[in-house]
């Protein structure tokens, strides 16, 4: 294409993520980069043929994440909020260290268990809850809110169904789920890891040695939690969630079901049965499941499912076909040229920086979409393409934490943070990342290295 439709491409596309960014207004994030993906359709930069081929990409990995989230809904709605916040009190036993480790526990399971969008939205009003029940002063808050947002958005790494972006990318490329897990695991809880030491030492003065106990402060909790209850109206609305009677049995049942279903997209892999089916069959069973035990109609989930997350992926992904087809990811295809014949390590290493480099400007999801499309146009082997995405995710995932822009996870965060009165500024997140997050990017790319060197059996995996 010529350089008038070349610039106007990258004009509509950085205005997409600069209003996707910065949503003012409280503006959708798939209204953006529908209007942008509209534009290139209406002059013909993408055309109906590439949309035949996005669709079925994007509708299964759509599908896959809408099911986790509505899970964190279901589970929010029985009461989970309130048992998580008391049952992570009561194993803290009075140690502020103690409950640090458990809040980071939580926060990589729940992304683990959904996604790292649904954990952001299930484990930030946890740990508020957690911090305004035990009366911590502004400074003694920060540590357990920065390390939670952290390892919630860090942990969607090491499984491909964690993240949107992983996911779109893992069908992209054809690569099984299992194998990328396999690959992926061993780096990124190395990485997870370092992050969350990492973090510790940098908040150690600010962590509370001791913090008080269910047991013997059962009156001041019952306060804590009349005052939350009363400011419930505005800025703590969510606090309300604590209140609600908890069905011990359910929730046993709904952890379960949403346990299989993590499982069976692994096992359920090898007969090439799709994920989007699996975590549809899931929500149907907790819905069904949460009716029967509560007499609640499935009607409020349906109202409050995301469904903009179906247009925004799509959308998105016709911005980054549309810079392909103008020739603007041609730089990448350059950089991405380096890693041909270059050695395993050095792949690693300029796959992932470059990603980190790119999803800090951009944001991650188009970010590694288009460092996907680089990689699979370029005619690499199989082996090749397999190291250079799992760099590739380290970098859209870990290395895009350090600044506000990186994730929408993180946004999303910030945004939960003003709803409920707490004030943190950019630059007081990016006085943290710039310390923690280099460090454990270069630890995950290099586990990566050292473990695919190690564990040799990924490069027969399909």
């Amino acid at each position: 294409m010529d350089g008038s439709t070349q610039l106007l491409s990258l004009v509509i596309f950085v205005i997409a993520v600069v209003l996707l960014i910065t949503r003012p207004r409280e503006l959708n994030e798939a209204i953006p980069t529908s209007i942008g993906a509209l534009i290139f359709v209406a002059l013909g930069i993408v055309s109906v043929g590439d949309i035949r081929k996005i669709l079925p990409v994007i509708s299964g990995a759509s599908l896959t994440i809408l099911s986790t989230i509505i899970m964190s809904f279901i589970l929010e709605s029985i009461g989970f909020f309130r048992w998580a916040a008391y049952q992570i009190i009561n194993k803290a036993k009075g140690s502020g260290t103690r409950l640090f480790w458990y809040v980071s526990l939580l926060c990589f399971l729940m992304t683990i268990l959904f996604n790292n969008d649904g954990s952001i939205l299930i484990t930030t009003p946890i740990i508020i809850n957690i911090v305004f029940i035990l009366g911590l002063p502004y400074r003694q808050k920060i540590p357990y809110l920065i390390t939670g947002a952290l390892v919630a958005t860090a942990s969607s790494a090491p499984i491909g169904v964690s993240n949107l972006a992983n996911l779109i990318c893992l069908k992209v490329i054809n690569m099984g789920l299992t194998t990328q897990a396999t690959i992926m695991l061993i780096p990124s809880l190395v990485g997870i890891i370092t992050i969350n030491l990492l973090l510790f030492l940098y908040f150690r003065r600010d962590i509370p040695r001791c913090i008080p106990t269910y047991e013997t402060d059962i009156v001041r909790f019952r306060m804590v939690m009349q005052l939350l209850l009363y400011l419930g109206k505005n800025k703590l609305r969510k606090a309300a969630s604590l209140s609600k009677s908890f069905d011990l049995k359910m929730f046993r049942a709904s952890i379960v079901i949403v346990v299989l279903v993590r499982l069976s997209f692994f096992v359920l892999s090898y007969w090439k049965i799709p994920t989007e089916f699996i975590a549809v069959c899931g929500v149907l069973l907790l819905i069904g499941l949460r009716w029967y035990r509560t007499g609640n109609k499935p009607l409020d989930i349906l109202l409050n499912i995301p469904w903009h997350i179906i247009v925004f992926a799509f959308s998105i992904y016709v911005l980054v076909i549309g810079l392909q087809n103008s020739g603007l990811t041609e730089f990448l295809n350059r950089i991405f040229s380096m890693i041909t014949s270059a050695g395993d390590f050095r792949t690693i290493l300029v796959s992932g920086l470059t990603m980190t480099l790119l999803s800090n400007i951009c944001n991650n999801l188009p970010a590694v979409l288009i460092g996907t499309l680089s990689l699979t146009g370029m005619g690499l082997d199989a082996e090749t393409i397999k190291l250079a995405y799992s760099a590739v995710i380290i970098g859209s995932d870990i290395g895009s934490l350090i600044l506000p822009i990186g994730t929408l996870a993180t946004l999303l965060w910030f945004f939960i943070l003003k709803k409920y009165g707490i004030k943190l500024s950019w630059n007081r997140y990016i006085s943290v990342t710039l310390r923690i997050i280099p460090i454990g990017l270069l630890v995950s790319l290099i586990s990566l290295y050292l473990w695919t060197n190690w564990w040799t059996n990924w490069r027969v995996m399909p």
